[in-house]
């Protein structure tokens, strides 16, 4: 009798034992299919567009330019001064400091992956990456320059026309602002990064992600942060009001910034901003476009107040946090370019500050 209650219990026992990773295995498997509809993993190359062609020659030419401080007025700030390729695409300040050390009024979002983004700026005020790139050359807090004095420099130095004649070999004057722009925007479409843990688990990689991160994972979804942080990107697909379900501190939320009200002047794009991107998210602090809030975690706290009115447990917190981890992918690997030199009509910095009417 003993031996058929033990045979019957080893039985149960292995029965149930061996339940239990199938149960995980399909509770896995339902998650990746809920992600996969989702999200999307970031591709090796960037997407076309047909206005403005990628080719080699512009990608050189729009890699020599973000790096070029001489697009400024002062000949010190480059576009990689606030979109730092060494740091995530951001210059790791709660706000710019651009011309004569003046302050701008939000943080640089991160130039890495921004092609997929709906538009531009945290407010959206640029349509693409061209004319998001004209903003900070004329901004006179950050580079204090206008399209004028950027094509006189540009064509006093002679190997930037060569550049540009290859770069728009149709045109007969190419070393054009527009141009300028044109080729910017192409080498920062190019920006991108591929094989983070995350893709790798969008792709079927189960073990990609560590069971915390899955953990995490599963909490965004359910939890609502998914409902604006989707898409390629992970978030830069569309607008919302920052303090949804409950308000934020003036300190991360100035209320002299309404975002997307001083470009609509519209009364419901009050404190409406373009949602950001988490990809790399860990190598982007500070956060928020105050840039008040330095720490991953701190800042998922207050996105799970202010815009789910969910009070986030400790535990939750940090497997959340810990899945954003994963979105960090292969940087990429951009060599400095040698820039031209200065020709005899270059014009000279000038580090004073302009003077408006």
């Amino acid at each position: 009798m003993k031996g058929k209650i033990l045979g019957v219990s080893i039985i149960a026992l292995f029965a149930l034992t061996g339940g239990v990773p199938h149960a995980q295995d399909e509770a896995q498997d339902e998650t990746m299919k809920k992600a996969a509809a989702l999200f999307k993993p970031i591709p090796a190359s960037p997407p076309e567009k047909e206005d403005n062609k990628i080719t080699p020659e512009k990608v050189e030419l729009g890699k020599m330019l973000f790096f070029d401080p001489r697009l400024s007025a002062s000949d010190l700030i480059s576009c990689n001064t606030c979109h730092n390729l060494g740091t995530g695409g951001v210059d790791l300040q709660e706000t710019s400091v651009g011309h004569a050390w003046q302050k701008g009024p939000r943080n640089a979002p991160t130039v890495l992956n921004s092609v997929f983004n709906v538009a531009q700026f945290w407010d959206g005020r640029a349509k693409d990456l061209a004319e998001q790139a004209k903003g900070p050359m004329q901004a006179t807090v950050e580079m204090s320059s206008t399209p004028e004095n950027v094509v006189r420099k540009l064509k006093s130095m002679p190997a930037y026309g060569d550049y540009f004649k290859t770069s728009f070999p149709e045109e007969a004057d190419p070393v054009t602002f527009d141009n300028a722009v044109k080729a910017i925007e192409v080498f920062e479409s190019t920006l991108l990064t591929p094989d983070s843990p995350f893709d790798k688990y969008l792709k079927g990689d189960s073990a990609a992600l560590t069971d915390s991160q899955k953990q995490g994972l599963e909490l965004f979804m359910s939890k609502g942060c998914a409902s604006c942080h989707n898409g390629i990107n992970v978030g830069g697909g569309g607008y919302f009001p920052f303090g949804l379900v409950e308000k934020p501190t003036d300190e991360v939320r100035p209320p002299g910034d309404k975002g997307r009200f001083a470009v609509t002047e519209t009364k419901s794009d009050e404190y409406v901003f373009k949602v950001p991107t988490l990809r790399n998210i860990e190598l982007t602090p500070p956060y928020f476009h105050s840039g008040k809030v330095w720490d991953l975690k701190e800042a998922v706290v207050v996105m799970g107040t202010a815009q789910l009115g969910a009070k986030l447990t400790d535990d939750e917190a940090e497997k959340i946090t810990d899945f954003l981890r994963s979105l960090t992918g292969k940087q990429p690997e951009v060599v400095f370019p040698i820039l031209p030199p200065v020709g005899p009509d270059t014009p000279r910095p000038v580090l004073d500050i302009p003077v408006t009417n």
